[in-house]
């Protein structure tokens, strides 16, 4: 792996389509799931079905890409990766940060999402990552190790009280924590997206209503082999209404917006895997349609941070 950042990125990129090329042709249920999910949104503004099929490409060669970029990010120079991830809108990460409450990155699978951290902690930012850490720990603590190198601190995912209450003290260090919005499968707050009623975690909504961390959408858009812009947009605020569970769930929607746009834009960029299945297999989404396994929240003023926002499923990569 330490060879990468010696290949030229042309030259990985025609590797990379190749063998992207071989696997989506072997891999048919998740091309199946991702076609579905194209076609149930995107059918008015692509009738052909050749299109759709070949957005569907675009995405997975896309998805291809960022798991190359991944393990590139982490072999190069901090100057490499300021010079091929380009940075727009950072006055308003300066101004995000200048409240020293902390900074909640909206994003999604989206483009090269995963050299959001590398970009920022190569600046100099304080940048902080939730992952679902391998069963193999020593796999685990080398990735970890790799992150350290370029800047990331890494907050394990499991146990999720643990994974909660490092996200809130980095949020307290103000640091900058990666929220990816755009899994809706198992979420419980019903939202539209692309004109469909779908299930969003109600994560990242708490931790910004409860914390009051400023919160910037920002997107990854890779534009070729060695070039990406990432944008940080203005604030999002969060909507206060009456109570906590009125609010989280305005807020989601106010979320799910921005990365429907996001999405829209670049739509063969996101991976298409992020919906209810289409199948008719039952998942946790259906659950969450069909109101089983709905859990009890407390909604009181009184509730311990903390608590609320384990309950609140988050979902962060």
């Amino acid at each position: 792996m330490r060879l990468l950042p010696l290949v030229p990125a042309p030259i990985m990129s025609v590797f990379v389509r190749v063998m992207s090329r071989i696997l989506f042709f072997f891999m048919r249920d998740y091309r199946k799931r991702m076609s579905l999910n194209v076609a149930a949104v995107l059918t008015q503004e692509m009738p052909d079905a050749k299109d759709r099929e070949q957005l569907v490409w675009r995405a997975w060669l896309n998805f291809a890409e960022g798991v190359l970029e991944t393990i590139r990010v982490m072999h190069l120079s901090k100057e490499r990766i300021c010079a091929t991830v380009h940075l727009h809108g950072e006055e308003h990460l300066r101004s995000a940060l200048a409240r020293g409450k902390g900074v909640l990155a909206l994003s999604a699978h989206l483009g090269s999402f995963t050299m959001i951290g590398g970009r920022l902690a190569a600046s100099g930012y304080p940048f902080s990552v939730v992952i679902k850490q391998p069963r193999d720990q020593r796999f685990a603590k080398l990735m970890d190790d790799y992150r350290a190198q370029i800047g990331i601190h890494t907050i394990s995912a499991k146990p999720r009280r643990l994974a909660v209450r490092g996200i809130l003290q980095a949020l307290r260090e103000n640091r900058i924590v990666l929220i990816i919005a755009d899994e809706f499968r198992s979420g419980d707050v019903m939202v539209d997206f692309f004109a469909m009623k779908v299930p969003a975690p109600r994560g990242p909504a708490t931790l910004a209503l409860r914390t009051e961390a400023a919160t910037l959408p920002m997107f990854a858009v890779r534009r070729s082999p060695d070039h990406v812009d990432l944008t940080v947009n203005a604030p999002i605020q969060p909507v206060k209404e009456d109570d906590l569970e009125a609010s989280v769930v305005a807020t989601t929607a106010l979320y799910t917006r921005c990365i429907e746009a996001a999405v829209r834009k670049n739509p063969e960029q996101w991976n298409w895997m992020g919906l209810p299945r289409r199948d008719g297999k039952m998942s946790r989404a259906e659950m969450a349609r069909t109101g089983a396994g709905k859990r009890s929240r407390q909604t009181s003023s009184g509730a311990q941070p903390a608590i609320e926002a384990d309950q609140a499923s988050v979902r962060i990569k």
